[in-house]
């Protein structure tokens, strides 16, 4: 199989598009709603993003690398394409995707900050012909999408217990004192990470060899309110608390300040997610596990391709399939298989919504520096300040 990059993708699609024309014979791709596409009279791209509360990622990493897939694209932003965040106001999200329609969008790629409120605004879009990616978060109980673009998200939560287990192990415990802090129960993902890590955990539960004393959602993802959560579980087991699932970096932020304002000086292991900056500083200090890596610049890469093939019209899952990564570390590999649009469970390919799936990676101390480092996510001179620049790992890179 020939492999492109995100630019040679994009590249390759503007090409396609000049040489078509106003070709009838082109080709329609993707599932509901399918946008018409195609060449001069294509519509533009908008990308509705949910927040900046529940992750910084949305803001520092998302808007970045698809408005530079854009621009590679040859598309000029606030005419071509645009970008807006609801800023966690679902009647904000409503709107923007109101104004995308106004602004005569082909395509609408949707993180959506719950699954009640994305569903209503896929359906609306769909009534007008517009396209829509779903980016990251999927909507059940909706029609779903023409694709759904986002990182294998139980493989997310099997990559934390990858690294969390035998760290537990470790503490030589009979039996080590578990919890799962889980993200919100309005986001489909939440599910799915949980589904990832707690094979593990209820395997070792059902062993004997791990007792599992707090198992939380989160509303909202919302870290002030994981760490009053997370307060209270150490209340209620009189601190007794040997290691936590958390399901992302800002609420494994949140369980170490619980964790430290309750005298807790013992090591305890602490899974988390996207790996930030701050979730890269803790696992330098030894306050974090692991961060499970998920390179932004590939999802949005791989989302920005199967947008832009919908625009012109074109097959978004060959061009999906062929993308590989330009990244030091390798990056994510992608395939292609479905997600159920009532229940959120993966499905086989051919089966639901078009499920564009890429495989993420666990980060720890030790290959920190090969992965996230070594493909700029985040940097040295980023990660390494104040008294994280102590740490062995930051004198060992500086």
């Amino acid at each position: 199989m020939r492999k492109w990059s995100a630019v040679a993708v994009s590249v390759a699609l503007i090409s396609m598009a000049a040489a078509c024309g106003d070709d009838d014979d082109s080709t329609e791709s993707g599932g509901g709603g399918g946008g018409d596409g195609g060449g001069e009279d294509a519509g533009s791209i908008w990308v509705l993003l949910p927040d900046t509360a529940s992750s910084d990622r949305w803001e520092n990493d998302d808007r970045r690398y698809f408005g530079e897939a854009f621009d590679a694209a040859g598309l000029a932003e606030d005419e071509d394409y645009s970008i807006v965040n609801a800023e966690g106001d679902a009647t904000t999200q409503q709107s923007q995707a109101e104004q995308a329609i106004a602004d005569g969008a082909s395509v609408v790629v949707l993180t959506s900050l719950d699954t009640g409120s994305g569903a209503t605004i896929i359906e609306q879009l769909q009534e007008e012909g517009i396209a829509v990616v779903e980016y990251d978060r999927f909507n059940t109980g909706g029609p779903g999408g023409d694709a759904y673009v986002s990182f294998d998200n139980v493989q997310v939560g099997a990559a934390m217990a990858e690294a969390m287990e035998p760290a537990i192990d470790e503490l030589g415990l009979d039996p080590a004192r578990v919890v799962e802090l889980n993200g919100g129960e309005e986001d489909n993902n939440s599910f799915l990470f949980k589904q990832g890590y707690d094979e593990t955990v209820q395997a070792r539960v059902e062993a004997g060899d791990w007792e599992l004393v707090a198992d939380q959602f989160t509303p909202g993802w919302d870290n002030a309110e994981a760490q009053t959560i997370m307060e209270q579980i150490l209340v209620d087991n009189d601190n007794g608390v040997d290691a936590v699932f958390a399901a992302n970096d800002g609420l494994a932020n949140s369980t170490i300040n619980a964790l430290e304002g309750a005298g807790i000086t013992t090591p305890v292991p602490v899974s988390g997610q996207d790996a930030t900056e701050a979730g890269m500083q803790n696992i330098a200090l030894g306050k974090q596990t692991v961060s499970v890596y998920k390179p932004i610049q590939d999802e949005a890469g791989v989302a920005a391709a199967v947008a832009l093939a919908l625009r012109e019209g074109e097959d978004f899952e060959s061009v999906a399939e062929g993308y590989e990564s330009e990244l030091p570390s390798g990056g994510a590999s992608v395939s292609i298989i479905g997600i159920d649009p009532e229940s959120g469970e993966p499905t086989d390919a051919g089966d639901g919504i078009p499920y564009v799936a890429l495989v993420p990676i666990g980060v720890t101390i030790d290959n920190m520096a090969d992965t996230v480092i070594a493909d700029e996510f985040r940097t040295i001179d980023e990660v390494c300040t104040g008294e994280v620049a102590q740490t062995d790992f930051c004198q060992e890179n500086a």
